[in-house]
């Protein structure tokens, strides 16, 4: 090993989950490390450009989620733009839902996520691979990493695995599952038709000009029989994002040929993922699991709750025990690699939830070291205790 570090924590991975884990943790004062493989923080919000902050209410004007999760919000828009609509809370009118969400730049997402850290006084490690976990006995003490300086050992008194592929958990031994994948693409586009309609309007918003494709049924491919994909297999990742390129060839071919402001001269893709667009990879087995059809359920060991990006009107309390990895201890997951399966999944994956769980990582992390315990042996009662404490709800009825 070319180098040793030590911490109280590691956080492996810094999108929405890792940064807020690594936070979380930092502002009560613990010396935080947080590994990010690329060198940018933000995860797919950033990187992945998937710009939309999804909402934060019930689509009913009822808020559902705080903390972190709100503090992000509005950090997405800090040197951007984008605005919550301002009738979220009278929803429905008109019959139509606005939510607190918005749409954001993902630069000046990772420009504001940046500032926090630093302010926290968080270590940052960008252009970091995270290799394998370093046990001790059952307990997961650190992790080999790959960088520039070299190959080296970074410890910690407990680890954090907010990768958004349970990599860590997964390499530690712990027991996972896995989710499938179809093919989408976003990105962003220059449009003489867009800035047209800025100068007209004096609104430099719209240059987020977006474009969001997903292969349809009986669309051309160059791999017909792959619809669904492995993102924890090193070749289908290279294939996804190939057949991801092949479709917005086909996009800007067959608008191309049309001529005039969609010619190549004046529509054309500005700026591609620069990761993998995966949604529903690899998540940890858990001491409790979420699923389909438990929405609206009470646990008495909830950490939160979650509304339901897709639709108004289902709320999601969120038990500890899906952050707690079996078969190793002084480890937690964060963000969409929790155990959640089907539509909970699907509903916790996204920005928002991500989070809040980042927040509740590091918060239970935090309470652990400075008890000399492992996440797994934390009282649920003073993890909650901590997050009312923050003005945070843990049960639905607290909401309604």
């Amino acid at each position: 090993m070319e180098f040793e570090k030590s911490y109280d924590l590691l956080v492996a991975g810094a999108g929405v989950a890792g940064c807020a884990a690594a936070l979380e943790a930092a502002r009560a004062g613990l010396k935080v490390a947080l590994l990010e493989k690329t060198v940018f923080t933000g995860g797919l919000a950033t990187t992945g450009l998937i710009n939309i902050y999804l909402p934060l209410c019930d689509g009913y004007g009822r808020q559902v989620l705080f903390g972190m999760a709100e503090e992000f919000l509005h950090e997405s828009a800090r040197y951007g733009p984008g605005d919550v609509p301002a009738q979220w809370r009278q929803s429905p009118v008109d019959g139509k839902h606005y939510r607190y969400r918005l749409t954001f730049s993902s630069a000046s997402f990772t420009l504001a996520l940046d500032e926090l850290l630093m302010k926290a006084g968080v270590d940052l490690w960008l252009d970091t691979l995270v290799c394998l976990p370093i046990l001790d006995g059952n307990r997961v003490v650190g992790v080999e990493v790959e960088n520039k300086s070299g190959r080296g050992a970074v410890y910690a008194k407990c680890v954090i695995d907010a990768t958004g592929d349970a990599d860590v958990a997964y390499r530690a031994g712990c027991e996972c599952a896995y989710g499938e994948n179809f093919t989408s693409i976003w990105i962003f586009q220059a449009s003489l038709a867009t800035a047209r309609q800025v100068a007209e309007s004096g609104d430099a918003s719209a240059l987020l000009d977006g474009v969001r494709l997903r292969s349809q049924p009986g669309q051309a491919s160059i791999d017909p029989e792959r619809r669904r994909w492995d993102a924890t297999d090193g070749k289908d990742v290279t294939a996804y994002v190939q057949e991801t390129y092949h479709l917005l060839r086909e996009h800007y071919a067959k608008l191309h040929a049309e001529g005039g402001e969609k010619d190549r001269h004046n529509l054309y893709p500005i700026t591609l993922p620069a990761m993998a667009q995966f949604r529903r990879t690899r998540r940890i087995v858990g001491q409790a699991t979420l699923s389909d059809g438990q929405d609206g359920q009470r646990f008495e060991d909830s950490i939160g709750i979650s509304p339901d990006w897709r639709k108004p009107g289902p709320i999601w309390e969120i038990p500890y025990g899906t952050l707690v990895p079996r078969g190793r201890d002084a480890i937690l997951a964060a963000g969409r690699c929790i155990d959640s399966e089907g539509d909970a999944w699907e509903v916790l994956r996204v920005i928002p939830p991500a989070a809040h769980t980042g927040q509740v990582a590091g918060l239970a992390a935090t309470l652990a070291i400075q008890n000399g315990t492992v996440p797994r042996e934390v009282p649920v009662d003073a993890i909650q205790k901590a997050l009312r404490e923050k003005g945070i709800p843990l049960h639905i009825d607290e909401v309604l």
